[in-house]
Formats: structure tokens, sequence, C-alpha cells
């Protein structure tokens, strides 16, 4: 299997509809997770997490149960299973947002999981209530499993790239409000204040969420603003030099408008090693942005235990 198999093309304009009605579906499901679930810092408590078959919420709990929210991308299902044994599936297929809403709260009602959200959108401009969304209703099956198999590819390689960090660092996890997949390693140190500013996002989340310096790596579909899939890469606060600093591929670039450098994800697929190109722009900017930033780097990067010799010596 070639590269460009493994790491499927993903081109902006044949699936932005789709991309745009997934886009609210998985904030339906990302905020039920999030009304359901004790905060945990940075908002690490509201993700989905990258499956064999899609994305999950990871087990929520709801009183004395849990239940779990599977969005298959491969037999293309919305699975809920709950902790007693019982769950449903309701087909991923062309609907409307307010249709998938319904169902999703309905399902929840009939396994005894009622839950209560807020129904406007995050981080998009000009949203619609869920329950409301006649708008957002295209589901291409090809589209949705194509971007599913590169998130996995994309966590595949990002986790590779967490096991060199040893200092306080997130999970690989995907955000539905952007929506992106990222992981952000951290100095150690407070940083100042963020100045918010996200459409409809609170800034106060948005503070405590960047209350620590951090150097984040990310996968992002694309929109309107910036019609492809890209891999990108920024550092806040951002220190003096870092968008100028030389990174790696030289295909990859600062974008002023974004602050954050960013790598094309075509470029990614179509290389000789998708691997090597994407932990190379993983690597070399984050040594931008620790080195410009007088990080600890010698306390933060993990030192490989020699396994080979403690296996010979027990």
């Amino acid at each position: 299997m070639n590269s460009n198999e493994v790491w499927p093309a993903l081109p902006f304009d044949e699936w932005k509809e789709t991309l745009a009605t997934l886009h609210m579906w998985l904030q339906i499901v990302g905020k039920i997770r999030l009304v359901q679930t004790p905060w945990t810092n940075h908002s690490w408590h509201v993700t989905l997490y990258v499956t064999a078959r899609g994305l999950t919420t990871s087990p929520i709990p709801h009183r004395v149960h849990t239940f779990e929210i599977r969005f298959d991308f491969t037999d293309h299902k919305l699975r809920i299973l709950k902790s007693d044994g019982s769950g449903r599936d309701l087909e991923l297929k062309p609907q409307s947002v307010a249709q998938f809403y319904q169902r999703t709260m309905s399902v929840l009602r009939e396994l005894n999981l009622p839950v209560a959200i807020n129904t406007t959108p995050n981080e998009v401009p000009d949203p619609i209530p869920f329950d409301k969304d006649e708008v957002h209703r295209v589901y291409d099956r090809e589209y949705a499993n194509r971007f599913w198999r590169v998130l996995a590819q994309s966590d595949r390689v990002f986790k590779q790239f967490r096991s060199r960090f040893c200092g306080k660092c997130s999970p690989v996890h995907f955000f539905w409000g952007a929506p992106d997949l990222a992981v952000t390693r951290f100095s150690g140190r407070a940083a100042p204040p963020h100045p918010g500013g996200i459409p409809h996002m609170p800034d106060a989340i948005t503070r405590e969420a960047y209350s620590q310096e951090v150097s984040s790596l990310g996968f992002w579909p694309g929109a309107e603003m910036m019609p492809q899939a890209i891999f990108y890469s920024y550092a806040y606060p951002e220190p003096k030099g870092f968008a100028e600093a030389k990174v790696k591929p030289e295909t990859a670039s600062y974008n002023s408008q974004f602050k954050e450098f960013v790598l094309p994800y075509d470029v990614v697929r179509s290389a000789k090693s998708p691997d090597e190109t994407l932990l190379d722009f993983a690597q070399s900017t984050y040594d931008a942005a620790s080195i410009l930033g007088k990080w600890d780097r010698a306390a933060l990067e993990e030192k490989k235990p020699d396994l080979l010799s403690s296996n010979q010596s027990s």
C-alpha cells in the first residue's frame, strides 16, 4: 500500500458540506461529554479520541452508570453503549443537524440517560442552534471515512512525537470546537493572560486553557478562511523570533493571520516518508518554540531507559 492510500486525499471543496454537517454532529456529542464529565484543566474533559473505526467520547459518568458514544466511520453508525449492557445504534446518513440532535437525545432518554446541553455551537461564526439547524444536512460516507483515516494516521504519528517528552503534555485528543486533533507540550511556567476573542467561546475558558506556556501541534481539516487541510504548530506566548525561525520541511511557512506554522496536508501525504516529514515539522517547530522561549529542555525531554541492559541484569 503506497502512502497516498494510507494518507488519503482530502480536498476541502469536495467535502466541505459534509465537514460542516459532521462538525455540528461532533459538537453535539462533545457537549454531551462536557456536561457529564468533571472539569479537567485546559478543557481536557471535553475532547474526543481517535479509535480503530472513528472517534469516541471515552466512558462518561451518568449517576451510577457509565456510557460511551462512538462515531463509527466504517459502518457509519453512531453507537451509544451503556454499562448495564444496553445500547443503541443510529445510522450516520444525510440528515439535518436538528434531526441528528433530536434522534441522539431521544435514544439517550430511552436508555435512561437524559442529558441537557447548550444548543449553541462554539467557535463558529453565525451559529445556528442544533435543534433548529436544517441547513447542514450533507453526509458523504467516503469523505467521512477519509477524514477518520487522516485522523488515525495523524494520531499515530502525534503519539510517537509525544513519547519524546516527559514534562506535562496533553493526550493526543480531538477538540470538536475548531475542529482539530492536537497534542500540547507545556514548559511548566505560567503564561500571560490570553486575550480571548474566540467566537462563541467564553474568554475565561480560553484564558484557563492558555494559563501556562505551550507548544502545540495539530491537524485541522480546513474552513472557508483557509480551504485546505493543514498541520499546524504554534507557541503561546509566542517568543521573539519565532515567526522567522527555520523549520522543516522547507514547504512549511509561518501564517501571520493565525500566528502559527502551517504545513499543507498534501505535502505530507505526497512525501516519500509522510511520517518522517510530519515528525520533522513537529520537532523543528517545537525546537523553535522551546529554544527561543528558553524552556528547560534538559528536564523536559524524555530519556529512554536501556531496556536491553535492564532485562539482562534482572
